[in-house]
């Protein structure tokens, strides 16, 4: 299950912990956008232990920050196991899957591909 919360204005001008801004939730992946335009967008995201998202891809250049936990993300079917304080850059068009090893959430900054 997925659960998208949206922005609130009560983020602009306002320092925050990113990784406090959303709580997990048993069984389920938690996304929440932050930043929405034309360009691309920012988007925390939290999943439980052994959830993840299927293999897609994005017309987006994407910036993955892990702010909590572990997982693994596969790019091209190659693994990558990333923790807290790791930093990943995924290219556009290109197939991507993740799932958590344990609890984790992300910051994901997608800036559109030319």
């Amino acid at each position: 299950m997925v659960f998208i919360m949206t922005a609130k204005d009560d983020l602009m001008d306002n320092p925050v912990v990113l990784k406090e801004l959303m709580a997990y939730q048993k069984g389920s992946v938690v996304s929440r956008q932050l930043m929405k335009k034309e360009a691309g967008n920012v988007t925390l995201f939290a999943f439980d232990k052994n959830e993840g998202l299927s293999e897609h891809t994005a017309p987006f250049d994407a910036l993955i920050y892990i702010l909590d936990g572990e997982a693994e993300i596969f790019i091209n079917k190659k693994c990558h196991k990333v923790k807290t304080g790791d930093t990943l850059i995924m290219p556009a068009h290109i197939p991507h899957a993740l799932k958590a090893i344990e609890k984790f959430k992300m910051l994901l900054v997608m800036i559109k591909s030319e």
